[in-house]
């Protein structure tokens, strides 16, 4: 399995950002995304995601194989943490959540309501949400915000073993997780002109 990207170009609220972004993530690789604050990456990423298309391009691989984790964790406030992770382990048709409450020492924390949870343990539960869907290709955008530096370590060592396990990582962060399966990608030089934009608008699905 691969997700591969051709000549791929997108838009933030009708307007382009990135174009001509090809590459190919294989099995048991990831790919980092690097570049300015506004340059693209999280627009791309959500593209890749299947939250709004792409102007013009081919994206292949991505369909039904992609567990996304954004700025928002992805949790209800009012349920507690291990609710929250039986909720998503539901809707991929899963039922173990014991391995991510190990992965992120979320265990102690089990019970709490996630509404009462700090930043960082919050983080922690969003990021564990990617391990119950049985999603092959994991994108995150900057999965390190609020994470202290054992979190980080925690986070590292999940990425390794989905990646270990055949799995695959599209990531935008600044932060080295010594991924030494990892490719980096610049998205600087690719950053788009308004003109390549010909008319098209993705404002229907910002």
């Amino acid at each position: 399995m691969e997700l591969r990207l051709t000549n791929v170009a997108v838009a933030r609220g009708g307007v382009p950002v990135l174009s001509g972004v090809s590459f190919t993530l294989a099995a048991g690789k990831a790919l980092i995304l690097r570049g300015p604050n506004g340059s693209g990456k999280t627009t791309l990423l959500r593209t890749i995601a299947g939250l709004q298309p792409p102007l013009s391009g081919q994206i292949d691989g991505a369909e039904d194989a992609v567990a996304y984790a954004g700025h928002a964790d992805g949790l209800k406030a009012m349920l507690s943490v291990a609710e929250n992770l039986k909720f998503w382990a539901a809707i991929y048709g899963r039922r173990d959540i014991g391995p991510a409450l190990d992965a992120y020492a979320l265990a102690p924390l089990a019970e709490r309501l996630t509404g009462t949870l700090s930043a960082g343990q919050k983080r922690r539960a969003g990021l564990a949400r990617l391990m119950v869907t049985g999603r092959p290709i994991w994108i995150l955008d900057e999965p390190t915000v609020s994470l202290d530096v054992d979190a980080v370590e925690m986070f590292a060592k999940a990425v390794q073993t989905h990646l270990a396990a055949g799995g695959m990582a599209l990531l935008a962060t600044h932060i080295d997780l010594g991924l030494a399966q990892a490719q980096v990608l610049d998205v600087t030089p690719l950053r788009a002109a308004p003109s390549d934009m010909h008319g098209a608008s993705d404002e229907a699905f910002l």
